[in-house]
């Protein structure tokens, strides 16, 4: 598919599963991603697309939200049901709620049609760049609250002692907070310590991130013991929510 890329932008070739019923985008999107370096996967309709993202095991799907048989969302719930791997949702809806409610089902990122090619695959790099494997010195950091265990060179989150399945995005916005720990951390602070924060301001997204791991980890997300909302200013971790 693609010619290998060399060692100083990622260390083997990545497989990215693209799944849109237009053949002429999705066509100029894997040529793209091939002179990137990447091998690329076609599908053109929900059905397929699920079919090949179980038997491909690529390490990123760009997902459109409308498809014949079944459509973006839904593919993109069943995945979330069987899988971690990064999602960029493609979207010719302009509302912010169709916007977000793909990142409420466990989409890492979305781009709205029409876009750039290139910053397709800009964006791809910074979410497989959030979903690579833990740098040595994190090999042996894990944290400890209440039921929850962070083990951040396993790239693992357990509730009583059960895998929580976070998106890549997720996982980082946790672990920014809880290396911040008592700091509060505005929207902004979050977005650029999770790469997110170079692409058109869209601070909301943070607060679906919160929104999500909140639902996952808190057991009454509606009154969060550790993910705190500062109003006005952002979000702080607390470790320790009854010593205050």
């Amino acid at each position: 598919m693609g010619a290998a890329i060399s060692s100083s932008t990622m260390e083997q070739v990545m497989k990215v599963l693209i799944i849109d019923d237009e053949a002429r985008i999705t066509r100029g999107v894997q040529k793209y991603f091939e002179q990137a370096g990447f091998e690329t996967v076609p599908a053109f309709d929900g059905p397929t697309g699920l079919a090949r993202a179980r038997s491909e095991k690529p390490d990123l799907i760009v997902l459109d939200l409308m498809l014949p048989g079944m459509d973006g969302l839904e593919v993109c719930r069943t995945l979330r049901r069987e899988s971690n791997v990064p999602i960029i949702m493609l979207t010719a809806r302009v509302e912010e709620t169709d916007q977000l409610m793909g990142l409420e089902i466990g989409a890492d990122d979305y781009i709205t049609k029409p876009f750039s090619p290139r910053m397709l695959v800009a964006r791809a790099r910074a979410v497989l760049r959030r979903n690579q494997l833990a740098q040595p010195q994190e090999a042996t950091e894990a944290y400890r609250f209440g039921d929850v265990v962070f083990n951040v060179g396993a790239r693992e989150c357990l509730l009583k002692g059960q895998p929580v399945a976070l998106t890549p995005t997720e996982f980082e916005i946790l672990l920014t907070l809880i290396r911040a720990r008592g700091r509060v951390l505005n929207r902004t602070q979050l977005l650029e310590a999770t790469s997110l924060g170079y692409y058109d301001g869209f601070e909301r997204t943070v607060d679906v991130h919160i929104h999500n791991l909140r639902r996952k980890l808190e057991a009454d997300p509606s009154n969060p013991r550790y993910i705190r909302t500062v109003f006005g200013a952002g979000y702080r971790f607390t470790e320790n929510p009854e010593s205050e």
